[in-house]
Order: C-alpha cells, then structure tokens, then sequence
C-alpha cells in the first residue's frame, strides 16, 4: 500500500495524495470506466476527490468537464486553476438544467456525485445515453423524496453504482495504487498535477481543522501535522 513521496513534494503535498487520488482514481476508471472524448460531471468540485478527479479527467481526455459547487469563488477556481470546463452554483442555479443547456441536451457521459439522495432525480435527468453515476457519499441523504421518475435508468440505460473505499480487499486497493504510481506519480514529480492545500495546522488544532473542514469554504485539502 505504500507510495514512495516524489523528491519534489513536500510532505505537507504529498500527505493531500492518499486517499483523496486513489478514490478519483477508482470512481473515473475502475467504476465510471472513462474515456477519451467523454464528458464528466463532479459535484463538490472544490473538494479534495473532485480537484484530483478534474485533473485526472483533463489528462485522460475528457472531452469537457463540469463541476457542482456552492459559490463563484469555487467554480473560478474549478475552471481558472484546474482546467474545467464550466461550473454550475447548486444555490442559485438548476444545475441539472445548465448540464443539459452545455450539452445542447445531451446530458453527461459520467457523474461522480457525493451527495445522494437530494441529487438523485438531477444526476438522472443529467446523464447521457448509457451515462454512469458513480455515487461515493450520501451527504444529502439516503431517503429519495417523493415522485423521483426512475424512466432514465431504462430510457436512457444509465447505470449507477455506489462504491467505498475502505471495505475493498487488499488486492483491489493494490490495484488503485499501483494505477496511480504508474499514470499520476510522474506528473507530480513534473508539476503537471497538483495538490492543493488549503490550510496546514498543527495536529494541536485538529477542532479547529474540523470546523473549518464543516464551513463548507475550503478549497482542498486541510493538512494537520504531527511534530
């Protein structure tokens, strides 16, 4: 399971990598199965997955990638710093609709969703023809409302599917890092991936890194270290 820290990082950046770029990993190629000329869609674009995933995605050849985020500020950063596409505000805009309006209709090859329930009847609407979701988190619940039109998963043939990381075997999670080592760890040593830090605290301020982690305005990763 262990990865060798490029020379060129950081500990502080390399302490972003796990398990943040092994689960982009898994959701866009072992799960979602991307590929070249395909469009994705990331909800919480501002968060740690989704900023690896983008990059990754960017370098696969994702023929546009769009982001989900709940302020401007999130989605400049999304498309000026990481190369996405376009970005939709979740508070002020029907983002389902803006996906469809930017794919004159025709929805996302793939979703990497964390919120569940609440974007349940989006991602469905979102999706292309024989598009993939790709659920990893349930932060807007698990209980679908009432009237949720299921139609796409057979009109469409769209596909979901809900993964975690940890319950994986050590074989699969071999898998993960070892696609990882291969196809990310040179770019990190060249610059050309990144990692963002948000905020580097003393392991002392771990209520702190919390709170801050709950207030919903990082830009990826809090990094506590341990002296």
């Amino acid at each position: 399971m262990l990865i060798r820290k490029p020379k060129e990082m950081a500990w502080e950046e390399a302490a972003g990598i796990p398990e943040t770029w092994i689960t982009a990993t898994q959701a866009l190629f072992l799960i979602g199965q991307l590929k070249a000329n395909e469009t994705v869609l990331f909800h919480a674009g501002a968060s740690g997955v989704s900023i690896a995933g983008i990059q990754l995605a960017k370098a696969h050849g994702a023929k546009a990638i769009y982001v989900t985020a709940s302020s401007s500020e999130k989605i400049d950063f999304c498309v000026r710093e990481l190369g996405a596409t376009a970005g939709f505000n979740y508070k002020t805009q029907d983002w389902s609709a803006e996906v469809l309006k930017a794919t004159d209709g025709k929805g996302v090859n793939l979703i990497v969703d964390f919120i569940g329930a609440s974007y349940f009847q989006g991602n469905l609407n979102a999706a292309s023809l024989d598009g993939r979701v790709v659920c990893l988190a349930v932060m807007g619940g698990t209980t679908l409302p009432a009237g949720v039109d299921i139609s796409a998963f057979l009109r469409k043939r769209v596909r979901f599917e809900g993964s975690t990381l940890r319950s994986r075997d050590e074989g699969y999670q071999k898998q993960l890092r070892d696609q990882l080592v291969e196809h990310a760890c040179p770019r990190f040593s060249n610059g050309s991936f990144k990692i963002f830090v948000d905020r580097v605290l003393p392991f002392e301020q771990i209520v702190e890194a919390h709170k801050l982690m709950e207030s919903n305005q990082t830009k990826g990763k809090i990094i506590c270290v341990i002296p």
